[in-house]
């Protein structure tokens, strides 16, 4: 029998590639001739069973750990060197990226928590600052300009509160136009959903009361249970806590991002495909002359990436002071150089867009 935590169990013993947890050859001997074969081989199962369930517990929190570093992971310098020639700064190639759109219309796709704005303790106090909001305004004055987020519609357009923008809150299943549109909830896929999301979230909440630091946060479409302000050692637990929950809701399904487990349902849907509905909304789906840039910071984000590579169209900027595994083609360090990287946008539109002043020779 072979587990996917590669432990071998025969009938004779066990083959793992780290020690088992269990008794010694002492304890073991002690079981007796008469508990025969049989009792020997259901020993080494259990064995085996124990080792997987450890295995598996400790892969989980080592999923939780890489995704939501308590700190930045110190990239030696040939590392990091190595990751931005491969990713290197937008702003730094700025005038290559322009030179690409040339001609082309940009369409810009901006995630909100670690793009927008930074990273915080309190998931309901991630506010963007007001010269980054400007900075949104003044992109959505050129450009069509759409909010990919995991939280909610309601919520991310309260922080962000720019009437004119496409927002596509709960990982792109919340899809909705400027509210000046009279039809602006544009997608709903998971609609069915929503009497069982607000279930599991009454029972995540009552069953993570016990972690100290943990915050179930309802973004309509899915959830999110924050550890942000968890204790590392508390983070096992809180793990299994959550997958106890949800192993009862097979139509839904359970991931990380950073510091924050996501729960969503479990249909063909993310802020890739989101990507792709709002591109044929605003009537770019078949278009060759269209130049959608994605912004975002977080590993549902590398969706979005997939889709702008599988097209050939467009690029993604990942938003990440350390190297990481990416589908995107450039990076930002910080949402002060997503604001600059903005700026710089419009700044370049505003020139492109002037009309050239022919001075008569004198």
């Amino acid at each position: 029998m072979m587990t996917n935590q590669d432990v071998v169990v025969s009938e004779m013993g066990i083959a793992a590639g780290a020690a088992l947890p269990g008794p010694g050859p002492a304890l073991l001997a002690c079981r007796g001739a008469a508990a025969g074969a049989m009792s020997l081989r259901q020993t080494y199962l259990d064995l085996a069973a124990a080792a997987a369930r450890s295995t598996a517990s400790c892969n989980w929190v080592d999923a939780m750990r890489a995704s939501s570093p308590t700190r930045s992971r110190a990239a030696d310098a040939d590392e990091f060197t190595a990751w931005m020639r491969k990713h290197p700064s937008a702003l730094g190639k700025f005038e290559q990226i322009a030179s690409a759109s040339k001609g082309k219309k940009i369409i810009m796709f901006l995630d909100y928590d670690g793009t927008l704005s930074p990273i915080v303790a309190d998931p309901d106090a991630a506010y963007m600052s007001d010269a980054m909001k400007e900075a949104v305004r003044d992109v959505a004055k050129h450009f069509p300009t759409a909010i990919v987020s995991g939280r909610c519609c309601d919520k991310v357009r309260y922080f962000i509160g720019l009437s004119e923008l496409y927002y596509a809150g709960s990982h792109g299943m919340d899809i909705q136009g400027p509210s000046s549109n009279p039809e602006s909830v544009l997608c709903q896929p998971a609609s069915e959903f929503l009497p069982m999301i607000d279930e599991v979230y009454k029972v995540l909440v009552e069953k993570t009361k016990s972690t100290p630091g943990a915050k179930v946060e309802n973004n309509k479409f899915c959830l999110s249970v924050h550890f942000r302000c968890v204790d590392e050692k508390r983070w096992n637990a809180l793990a299994e806590q959550v997958k106890a929950v949800i192993n009862d809701y097979p139509k839904l399904k359970l991931s990380q991002g950073r510091k924050v487990l996501e729960i969503r349902p479990s249909i063909m849907w993310d802020k890739g495909k989101a990507l792709e509905f709002l591109l044929e909304s605003l009537g770019f789906a078949n278009c060759s002359d269209v130049f959608p840039v994605y912004i975002g910071d977080d590993r549902t984000d590398e969706d979005a990436f997939k889709v702008l590579r599988k097209r050939c169209q467009g690029l993604g900027i990942l938003v990440s002071k350390c190297p990481k595994e990416t589908n995107a083609s450039y990076s930002l360090q910080d949402p002060n150089e997503v604001m600059d990287f903005l700026l710089r946008l419009v700044e370049w539109k505003r020139r492109s867009s002037s009309p050239m002043i022919i001075r008569p020779r004198v």
